[in-house]
């Protein structure tokens, strides 16, 4: 497969600095050599540089952050995801969540002029499902998921969406941080929602199986959004809003594997990285080898590591 790396080194979105030195992190990790390992063709394509923000663009929601600034990240992202995805796999390097924003509405543009539904799975601790209205900390990597599925009041603000996620076709998985408006708002919507209490009671398998057998039978495109804080805390450090009790490393190479063997899988987020708050790089690492999973590697090719 040939592999499109597009780094997008976006903070304003997080509630704390440091998501911006994510892609050198990636990189330095060894993302790009262990792709061409696997036998992809890797194309790095640098880092994207936002767009034009518009000066003064203001909200009735007082606290919202960098609002002009991340509708001009989005716009340039998303231009840079459907241009990647021409006949390659593009993976973008985050930055905050709020990147998903620009990656998720590009490749749904791109999936639409060839006829193909997209489909997303969203791994995370949150589900991202505010609007600009009922977001309360004000921090834009909460609505990147709310804007590419078409959700009401980004108009006028985040670029027009040349092609809305069905939100029926999105599955999030793994959430246990879910405020009382998404709440409401992916229920209203048809998103499919697997917190971990779900993952608890049926194990990830059957869940993420079950979607995938979705995505084939009607010909999807299926966009992967991995946040950091989809695992648990005590494997992956490096991600400023930890939530106990995600993932386990198990769980997440099996949710690698089995999105490898289903062979759906057409553009990758990797985002929240705070090398900040790594130890030793351990979490960028691990994001390497879960992406490695995705793209080819068995369990019979893994290195030993000494962390």
């Amino acid at each position: 497969m040939h592999c499109r790396l597009v780094g997008a080194p976006v903070q304003d979105g997080a509630g704390r600095m440091g998501c911006d030195m994510g892609p050198s992190a990636l990189r330095a990790a060894g993302l790009g050599a262990a792709l061409s390992e696997l036998g992809h063709h890797v194309t790095d394509m640098g880092t994207v540089a936002p767009a034009l923000a518009r000066p003064g663009l203001a909200h009735g929601n007082a606290a919202l952050k960098a609002l002009p600034e991340i509708c001009a990240w989005t716009q340039a992202i998303a231009e840079i995801a459907y241009t990647a995805s021409a006949d390659a796999m593009p993976i973008f390097l985050g930055g905050d969540h709020s990147i998903s924003a620009g990656s998720v509405s590009g490749v749904a543009r791109r999936a639409a002029e060839q006829g193909r539904p997209l489909f997303v799975l969203w791994l995370d601790a949150h589900p991202d499902f505010h609007t600009l209205e009922t977001s309360a900390s004000g921090n834009l990597h909460g609505v990147p998921l709310a804007y590419a599925a078409g959700q009401a009041g980004f108009e006028g603000y985040f670029p027009e969406l040349a092609a809305p996620v069905d939100p029926t076709r999105i599955c999030t998985l793994g959430l246990r941080s879910v405020d009382p408006a998404e709440r409401c708002a992916l229920h209203e919507a048809g998103v499919s929602v697997h917190d971990m209490r779900a993952i608890d009671e049926y194990g990830i398998a059957p869940l993420l199986r079950a979607f995938l057998e979705r995505v084939a039978g009607q010909n999807g495109m299926l966009h992967v959004s991995l946040d950091v804080d989809f695992l648990d805390p005590s494997i992956a450090p490096a991600v400023g809003t930890t939530v106990p009790g995600g993932a386990t490393f198990r769980e997440a190479h099996l949710v690698m594997e089995m999105l490898h063997d289903s062979g759906l899988v057409s553009s990758l987020d990797l985002v929240e990285l705070n090398p900040f708050l790594d130890e030793r790089g351990r979490t960028a690492v691990l994001l390497v080898d879960l992406t490695a999973s995705l793209m080819g590697r068995r369990i019979m090719d893994r290195p030993t590591r000494s962390h």
